[in-house]
């Protein structure tokens, strides 16, 4: 019995024993995992400074102003367009540039000289038909101060007229009456004739700018879109970036076209208006000039 207990007591001591022997053991194996899990997080901690040294560096840097495109936008502007076209369509568009500088210039001229003309036929006019006698007709008609007035030269030539019949011996208040009256007319419609000339000098420009201008500034544009499309098949690009401003500077020539051609139509109208009114005016002082002859004529002045 003693035996048994010694022998109880015995093994209970040899495995206390055994378990404190393995207590040391299971110590020193359970931190083994955190100390795999902390060596696996170490490596990620590591890389990720790299990972973002390496990150700046395929970063692209910005566009700088110079760049092709910004170029390009500049020089999307009048004088720019011009500069880069081809030399056929810079070509049209100083010819319709300069067809709109004249017709300006002509605007001015004739404004200035259809002003001039009618205020001094109105004195003219007021100067005549306070003349008694034909002498009186004559010597007004031919005063410095109305040379080179239309009315006033249809005047100086029916009086011219009628003188150099009484000069020849004819009978111009008698017999010879009519035929001087005649002649008298005919010397005044030859002075109407150069009339008509000389008030439509100019309008046959403004006519031809006004119905030629928009076509040449269209031939312009053709050839400069068909260069646009040569480009692009060389290119061999449909960019709109790069398609556009040729087509721009094509296009820049119709509008020139236009921009000398409507004034051009506007001041053609407006001057045959004017002229048309001056012509009806002085084929009313025909009228009034033949009558006071012949009335001077039957009078014997």
């Amino acid at each position: 019995m003693l035996d048994s207990k010694k022998t109880n007591i015995l093994l209970a001591m040899a495995g206390a024993a055994a378990l404190m022997a393995a207590s040391p053991a299971l110590a020193q194996e359970t931190p083994a995992p955190a100390a795999a899990e902390a060596a696996t997080a170490a490596p990620a901690t590591t890389t990720a400074p790299a990972a973002d040294a390496a990150a700046p560096a395929t970063t692209e840097e910005p566009a700088e102003p110079g760049a092709v495109g910004g170029e390009q936008h500049g020089k999307l502007t009048v004088v720019g367009m011009f500069m880069e076209a081809d030399i056929v369509v810079k070509v049209v568009m100083v010819g319709l540039l300069l067809a709109s500088v004249f017709s300006w210039a002509l605007l001015l001229i004739k404004l200035f000289e259809l002003g001039s003309l009618n205020s001094r036929t109105d004195r003219f006019l007021e100067a005549f038909r306070g003349a008694r006698t034909i002498a009186d007709m004559r010597r007004i008609a031919t005063s410095d101060e109305f040379e080179g007035n239309p009315m006033a030269d249809m005047a100086a030539a029916a009086t011219e007229e009628i003188e150099l019949s009484r000069s020849a011996g004819l009978s111009v208040a008698g017999e010879h009456r009519d035929s001087a009256i005649t002649r008298a007319s005919a010397a005044v419609a030859a002075v109407q004739s150069g009339l008509s000339k000389r008030l439509s000098g100019g309008q046959q420009f403004l006519a031809s700018t006004g119905s030629t201008a928009p076509f040449i500034g269209l031939f312009g544009t053709v050839y400069g879109i068909m260069n646009s499309f040569i480009g692009i098949a060389n290119t061999n690009t449909t960019n709109l970036a790069v398609v556009a401003p040729g087509i721009a500077e094509a296009l820049l020539a119709t509008g020139i076209g236009l921009f000398a051609a409507i004034p051009a139509v506007i001041f053609y109208n407006y001057f045959n208006t004017r002229i048309a009114g001056y012509g009806t005016r002085s084929d009313g002082f025909q009228a009034e000039l033949m009558n006071a002859i012949s009335r001077q004529l039957d009078k014997g002045a």
